[in-house]
């Protein structure tokens, strides 16, 4: 007998209690007035008006979970006394490392699946799919059970995957150094690198041999590496500094090891970035690209982006509005037109030359695939 019926049994003959959860799995103590009770008489006791829109689960010691009939008794003196009492009129099914469950919702969290499954925190749990890689389940994931067949899960070990420069590795921790990532993947760490770590839809974060990489960061993309270029110790020209930008991007433009300079020409201000490196897929590898800022800057938005020489697709393709053109240090730059759109206008708070290289490069990504 489980010790929450036998707690049911000490309390008297008129009440006794019994644990009842929700769709996520928190537990509260309800009272009822039957050892026995129906699939009915739990729902009622749960609240449920009318008690039959309610699909009433009984969790074994097991955490299997077992349907629990309208009409159907349940012998508290003999069994567990947990229940998962939901709304609803149907039941959903998935499958976790070849046990069936049933699931009154038709969405279910990848934290509900570890509980229902008793899954242990150093496991991690995947959605098995056909013809492509098992798909990772983060405790957060919500997953739809209602498409046409049953949804299968397995636990394993975890293992992150991390793109090194074209290069992927297996990552059994969820933190690594850049230093170990580039030494696993093959790279001399000797060599002087500019490395950047990439995330989706954010600018890329310049990285040293000892950061500290987080992997379960969403959205991670690559490790990025270029060397360092080598010259012929002559010292370049002092760069230009016609006018300020934000602190802010003062430091992430030093941070990236670029050369970059702040001109006005022609009551136009632009931010100069020499050396910019491209994706692959373009028939060039690296630009001069130039940022317009407004005068009214960060209180007014900055629009796309320039480049020179102008980009041209590897595959020929054209691309999409780049009729833009500036005239900047005797050479007509190409510009992107490429805005954020209603859903993220610019804002003056938050956005700046850091954010708009974020664009630049996810705009840049997107023409080839990336």
């Amino acid at each position: 007998m489980s010790q929450i019926a036998e707690a049911a049994l000490r309390r008297g003959e008129d009440r006794y209690s019994i644990e009842v959860a929700d769709a996520s799995l928190t537990y509260r103590t309800v009272q009822i007035d039957d050892l026995t009770p129906t699939g009915l008489q739990l729902a009622r006791a749960a609240g449920f008006k009318p008690p039959d829109d309610a699909v009433v689960l009984q969790v074994g010691a097991d955490g299997a979970l077992d349907l629990v009939e309208s009409e159907k008794p349940v012998d508290l003196r003999h069994q567990d006394g947990r229940f998962v009492i939901v709304a609803s009129d149907r039941l959903y099914f998935f499958k976790l490392s070849g046990n069936r469950f049933e699931w009154p919702c038709r969405v279910v969290t990848g934290g509900l699946i570890r509980k229902l499954g008793a899954v242990p925190p150093d496991m991690a749990i995947y959605l098995e799919q056909v013809d492509r890689p098992d798909r990772r389940i983060h405790d957060h994931d919500l997953v739809d059970l209602d498409p046409e067949g049953t949804e299968s899960f397995i636990a394993r070990k975890a293992v992150w995957k991390l793109n090194v420069h074209g290069v992927v590795i297996d990552v059994a921790e969820s933190t690594i150094t850049v230093r170990d990532a580039m030494e696993q993947a093959g790279f001399d760490t000797a060599k002087p690198w500019h490395m950047f770590f990439k995330v989706v839809g954010q600018p890329k974060q310049p990285v040293e041999l000892d950061t500290v990489l987080d992997l379960d960061t969403p959205g991670i993309e690559k490790l990025r590496l270029t060397p360092k270029n080598v010259d012929n110790g002559e010292a370049p020209p002092a760069p230009h500094r016609e006018f300020a930008l934000l602190d802010v991007d003062t430091a992430y433009l030093d941070r990236l090891g670029l050369r970059w300079e702040t001109i006005v020409e022609a009551d136009r201000r632009w931010l100069l970035i020499h050396g910019y490196r491209v994706p692959t897929g373009y028939t060039k590898t690296q630009v001069r690209l130039a940022l317009e800022i407004p005068p009214a800057y960060p209180g007014a938005a900055i629009y796309g982006f320039y480049a020179y020489p102008p980009l041209s697709l590897a595959s020929g393709r054209e691309i999409p509005s780049t009729q833009l053109r500036g005239t900047l240090l005797g050479v007509e730059f190409h510009g992107w037109s490429r805005h954020r759109g209603p859903s993220a206008p610019w804002d003056a708070a938050t956005d700046n030359v850091v954010t708009q290289l974020g664009l630049v490069e996810a705009a840049l990504a997107k023409e080839v695939g990336e």
